[in-house]
């Protein structure tokens, strides 16, 4: 562990340490200079110099040189701690304060070089770990960039192609055409609506409002929701619920994770499937499932269903969905503090577990 003390207790270390040495360097220079100069009056005296000012003289001398010496010495140490101070402590921040000015002016691959485990150092990993994290940032925000723009360019071109069908008398403006132009205009609302959401769950002001809540009041009103569109579907959807679920949640935050879940499920599974939706106690966790008779998924596309825009089966007709819908799902579980989880096999259906913490009571 670094120890965030270690470049005070030396700085100070240093500094008493140098008040110390000057001390006994004055002290030793004055006994040594008043020492030689005695002798020097003593042998002067033995040699019958008996005059009074010869020993004035000899403390006059004594204590310039002493002086003299003493202020050499101090400039030399002064010197030498100064140069080490500035090399240690001044070197290093004159280097990262350079580092910090080429990472506001774009160069995210630039680095501090660390040594030493002192504030100085960990303030280097610190810079460094934050160029890591803008550079990360940079790449996501570029790759969601184009990623926008691609889900965009598709309705787009096909809402074009229609208008210019009409427009030149190629085309009829009749229903099934203006439906088709129709879905187009809603799968952009869903794009831009998700593309919202999630950026939303990643800003930093992002707080969830958290109370107790009844996991199967909540999904009962998420299934209320979406029960129209699987009747008209012609997939069963059912609530199996028997007690009361208690966990620490932000309901509005919940009700978006089952409707884009149970939205996931309703587009998978065929006419005559069936959705089963569930809730429970497990020990200290809160576990739903949302499992249904669709089409289920191959094991390499599991792995990859919350990175955002990926949508199964791409090389197949798409859905209309965005590809964020499990992003956001995994990003409101885990702000949760919870996990969420998936097992598929391929034409026999999915599960999805969302694991919550409870809030250490079962009932009221």
């Amino acid at each position: 562990m670094v120890r965030f003390e270690s470049l005070r207790t030396r700085l100070t270390a240093l500094f008493l340490a140098v008040a110390a040495g000057s001390a006994l360097m004055t002290g030793l220079i004055v006994l040594v200079e008043a020492h030689f100069h005695f002798q020097m009056y003593e042998r002067q005296i033995k040699e019958g110099g008996y005059a009074v000012h010869v020993l004035n003289v000899h403390l006059e001398q004594a204590l310039q040189q002493s002086v003299g010496w003493t202020s050499i010495g101090m400039v030399i140490l002064a010197g030498a701690v100064s140069v080490y101070v500035a090399r240690r402590i001044a070197g290093p921040l004159v280097e990262m304060t350079r580092t910090a000015g080429r990472m506001a002016a774009g160069e995210l691959d630039v680095r501090v070089a660390v040594a030493g485990r002192d504030e100085v150092a960990e303030l280097g990993r610190a810079l460094n770990h934050l160029a890591e994290s803008l550079a990360r940032q940079e790449d996501s925000r570029k790759t969601m960039t184009a990623d926008i723009a691609h889900e965009l360019r598709t309705p787009l071109a096909t809402l074009k192609s229609h208008l210019e069908a009409f427009l030149d008398g190629v085309w009829e403006p009749d229903a099934v055409r203006l439906r088709g132009c129709y879905e187009e205009i809603e799968r952009l609302i869903r794009l831009v609506r998700d593309v919202e959401a999630l950026a939303e769950l990643e800003a930093p002001s992002f707080r969830l409002q958290s109370t107790r809540v009844n996991l199967c009041e909540v999904l009962g009103r998420a299934l209320a929701l979406y029960r129209p569109s699987y009747f008209q579907k012609g997939v069963d959807l059912e609530l199996e619920c028997t007690e009361p679920v208690w966990a620490e949640a932000d309901p509005e935050r919940l009700t978006q994770v089952f409707t884009n879940l149970l939205s996931n499920a309703l587009k998978a599974t065929p006419q005559g499937g069936k959705v089963t939706v569930s809730a429970g106690n497990a020990g200290v966790w809160r576990v739903i499932r949302v499992r249904d008779t669709g089409r289920g998924m191959p094991p390499q596309e599991v792995t990859r269903v919350f990175e955002r825009f990926y949508q199964v089966g791409q090389g197949r007709s798409r859905d209309g969905g965005s590809g964020i819908g499990l992003t956001i799902v995994k990003r409101i579980v885990d702000a949760h503090g919870g996990r969420v989880q998936i097992h598929s096999e391929l034409g026999k259906g999915t599960v999805v577990r969302v694991d919550l913490p409870g809030c250490g009571r079962d009932d009221e």
